[in-house]
């Protein structure tokens, strides 16, 4: 009897340990962020009208800045939530809607105004970074 329990005790844990080995979202690799940006700058003139957006180094895979009202921006990491140590990850804006980020590597896709999953299969949302915009300079942090 004992055999027994000692059998399905290490098929559990086996069970266990396959499920999480199996699971694909991954952390995106912390990278200190600390930018500065004057958004009337010539460089940033994507960025100064509402619903504007660009996309600049930092971050892990690089950061896109979207313009979600004269007050309000959106700083997403470019890389996908979902595997993002693969080589071919990087978001990008859906230019056919301007209202999506998405990954055709990944398969996954997120509102841009928020960083939440539209579809794919990804389990978590995209990565926003802390911003302040102060009228002229924008802040993105972590």
């Amino acid at each position: 009897m004992n055999v027994n329990k000692i059998y399905v005790s290490f098929f559990l844990l086996l069970c266990v340990f396959l499920l999480n080995s199996c699971k694909e979202d991954e952390n995106i690799p912390y990278v200190p962020v600390n930018i500065s940006i004057d958004v009337y700058d010539a460089l940033y003139g994507d960025i100064n009208v509402v619903g504007g957006y660009m996309y600049i180094t930092g971050g892990y895979k690089g950061i896109i800045i979207y313009r979600k009202s004269q007050e309000e921006f959106v700083a997403i990491e470019r890389a996908c939530p979902y595997k993002p140590l693969l080589d071919c990850e990087r978001l990008a804006v859906d230019d056919s809607t301007l209202i999506f980020v998405k990954d055709d590597c990944c398969g996954s896709r997120f509102l841009i105004t928020d960083g939440s999953i539209i579809n794919g299969p990804a389990t978590k949302p995209a990565k926003l970074y802390n911003n302040n915009f102060d009228g002229r300079y924008l802040y993105i942090y972590n």
